[in-house]
């Protein structure tokens, strides 16, 4: 008996065992790696506290030997402990004229401290979930962002999770629980977190699943349906949304007449449009018997892309749904209802190629 289907059914690809064997592969080379990093920085920072630390207490001004080099024990108890292995503390001419005051006062507001992992600040506020890091590092260089007090417009400066990190004076701080969450967005739901309009947002839909802040991946415009992804994990938020990945996406398209042969074929051959070359990789008639229904795959992340492709050669869309977006499905979500990725889901969003 011949299986039911669906005309998507080309789009979903099973994995092999081989590429299941690979993931595990790749999960302990990762292990082995972090295991690797954490030996180094345990003896990173024995060595940073026998530079930076004196054996035996020395008289105020006096210079005194520790670590192989000579080292001046400072008269107050504050130090600026280092960042990296390059140097124990910023050069004075490059630090912020406001760290050079609290360091004239014997004031010192100390951007890291030992015994801590660091991150550069704008995947800091990525992580805390305000905006994806290229966002961040505007944010950063624009000085709306402090760190213990101080501006910071370097968005590779290093900090730590227990530093105090404000975005326009309001606090931050990185979760540690990451949260993965699909829904099947329905139409007139704006892709934002607020809308000073009071229009109907996305996140409304997601309010009640996790008390940590999530913010969507990518966009869907407000007549667009479909799948969208929301987390707080900033290094797959970019992974995801950087152009140069050009993630998969299936799309199911209505237009208002039916799609002839000429167009089919002009489409595949590629459009052009006012910001370049648009190009899908695949595309089909969804119902033979309705050359109205489309449905296409393109890697292309160009605002309203589908939308554009038919505009210009003369076709208005009525209804445009995403029905899989980087290898994930809203199969068995009704539309308006999310759920949490699967563990396994998860592994292959973060091993994905595109």
């Amino acid at each position: 008996m011949k299986r039911k289907t669906d005309n998507f059914s080309k789009y979903f690809n099973r994995k092999r065992t081989s590429a299941v064997k690979e993931e595990i592969r790749q999960e302990k080379k990762l292990v082995k790696k972090e295991r690797r990093e954490a030996v180094d920085r345990h003896f990173e920072e024995k060595r940073n506290k026998r530079a930076v630390v004196p054996s035996s207490p020395a008289a105020p001004g006096k210079e005194q030997r520790a670590g192989g080099t000579d080292t001046k024990i400072p008269t107050n108890k504050t130090s600026v402990l280092p960042h990296n292995k390059k140097s124990d503390t910023v050069p004075k001419d490059k630090k912020p004229a406001s760290l050079q005051n609290d360091i004239a006062g014997n004031n010192v507001a100390t951007i890291s401290k030992n015994n801590a992992t660091t991150l550069p600040l704008n995947k800091y506020v990525a992580h805390a979930g305000i905006s994806s890091r290229r966002a961040a590092a505007l944010l950063v260089k624009e000085g709306k962002v402090t760190v213990n007090g101080i501006v910071i417009t370097d968005p590779g400066t290093k900090v730590l999770y227990t530093d105090t990190v404000k975005v326009n004076g309001k606090k931050v701080t990185v979760s540690s629980h990451f949260v993965y969450i699909l829904l099947n967005k329905p139409k007139d739901f704006l892709t934002t977190t607020t809308d000073p309009q009071g229009r109907k947002t996305v996140q409304q839909l997601i309010s009640k699943a996790t008390e940590e802040r999530v913010y969507p991946i990518g966009r869907l415009d407000r007549n667009t349906s479909g799948v969208l992804l929301f987390t707080n994990d900033g290094d797959l938020a970019q992974k995801l949304s950087h152009p140069k990945n050009e993630m998969k996406k299936v799309y199911h398209v209505g237009l208002d007449k039916p799609l002839t042969r000429q167009h089919f074929e002009k489409i595949m051959g590629g459009i052009e449009l006012e910001d370049g070359l648009a190009k899908v990789d695949e595309m089909a008639y969804a119902d033979p018997k309705d050359k109205t229904q489309i449905g296409l795959e393109i890697h292309s992340g160009k605002n309203r892309i589908v939308r554009r492709i038919f505009a210009a050669l003369g076709y208005d869309v009525k209804t445009l749904d995403r029905v899989m977006y980087a290898g994930l499905t809203k199969k068995n979500v009704q539309r308006g209802n999310w759920r949490f990725l699967t563990e396994k889901e998860i592994r292959a969003l973060k091993y994905l190629k595109a």
